[in-house]
């Protein structure tokens, strides 16, 4: 394709990096994705091929942790959409196991991206760099707010997000870089499952459909479609004007007790094993003591976290679909993939 354009996807054999390239390549878009080994590109092509056309796809070896590959990964690259940040089903005894290569491997993309004259780089931040050490305040949240990531409702992960954001963000200031940049902030990510190594946020739906949770815990989150994800990152990948910009890519909260009302309905054949029966949080406090991914969510207990994007859909024409629709297709694919 004459004048074609190039974009890099860090982390593409993720579950939100392989639907970027997926849009990519159907928006007629060359896709050059990094991963952690060579050895995993057959298996990510067979995924990426029942979706979209491959002939435009390639992929490079960069790590976060080690500065090999990043300079080569960047050269002829137009754009960067840095995705790749550890997103681990348990928490860490030391936060600094995610908090570093978070944040470094940030920098490194950057960087290198900088170095290399690329025109924009969009980064995947979350809603953990925007609704956390507040507690239950009631508040709805804009890209206006600021996680504290010392604040006692964190985790490790959301801590790193943060960080991860703030460090970036003082690093491209400091250069007054010509290269643009923004950010964007997904809540709780649903949506087609595409391969049996599936998102983290989908275990709260495989949890539900096996009935491994006992009752219904007074948990939630702001939940998005995977889809929506993509489309959002290359909507701002493709915009004027929203250098330093933020911007939510979240709908509605949603308790998991809602979650579970929505698969009743939509999936009728696991009623039986969908909860009905509220856990008191004393009772989750004491099952996370058995459940390591129990406990890695044990922050979110009791805690409304809204969110706004009205921004993301006035300015870059955002249009999400349902958290039921969302639900659903988790649900669906879940199945698909035999994990059910």
């Amino acid at each position: 394709m004459e004048n074609q354009k190039t974009v890099l996807v860090t982390g593409s054999s993720g579950f939100i990096g392989s639907h970027i390239v997926i849009q990519l390549l159907e928006k007629g878009y060359a896709v050059r994705g990094t991963v952690r080994s060579l050895d995993r590109t057959d298996s990510i092509k067979q995924i990426i091929s029942y979706k979209a056309k491959i002939d435009d796809l390639s992929f490079v070896e960069c790590d976060l942790t080690s500065d090999n590959g990043w300079d080569d990964a960047m050269q002829g690259i137009d754009y960067v959409l840095h995705i790749a940040s550890p997103i681990p089903r348990t928490s860490p005894k030391d936060p600094n196991d995610l908090i570093i290569p978070a944040t470094e491997g940030a920098l490194r993309a950057v960087k290198a991206a900088e170095k290399a004259g690329v025109e924009r780089f969009v980064m995947t931040a979350s809603t953990a760099c925007i609704v956390y050490g507040y507690g239950n305040t009631g508040k709805t949240f804009t890209e206006a707010d600021w996680s504290d990531p010392d604040g006692n409702d964190n985790t490790s992960y959301t801590r790193s997000k943060t960080i991860a954001e703030k460090t970036v963000r003082e690093y491209i200031a400091s250069r007054e870089s010509q290269m643009s940049f923004c950010t964007i902030h997904p809540g709780a990510v649903l949506g087609p499952v595409l391969e049996k190594d599936y998102g983290t946020s989908a275990e709260i739906v495989l949890k539900l459909l096996k009935g491994d949770f006992p009752g219904i815990p007074k948990m939630g989150f702001p939940l998005v479609d995977v889809r929506d994800v993509a489309d959002l990152h290359i909507k701002a990948m493709e915009a004027e004007n929203v250098d330093g910009e933020r911007f939510l890519c979240a709908n509605d909260f949603m308790w998991i007790g809602e979650i579970a009302d929505v698969l009743r309905q939509s999936h009728p054949q696991f009623a039986n094993k969908l909860p009905t029966m509220k856990l008191a949080n004393w009772m989750v406090k004491l099952a996370a003591l058995f459940d390591p991914v129990t406990a890695s969510v044990l922050n979110e207990l009791g805690i409304r976290r809204d969110c706004d994007s009205s921004k993301s859909k006035n300015i870059l024409n955002w249009n999400p679909r349902s958290n039921e629709e969302a639900i659903k297709a988790t649900a669906d694919s879940l199945i698909k993939q035999g994990l059910v």
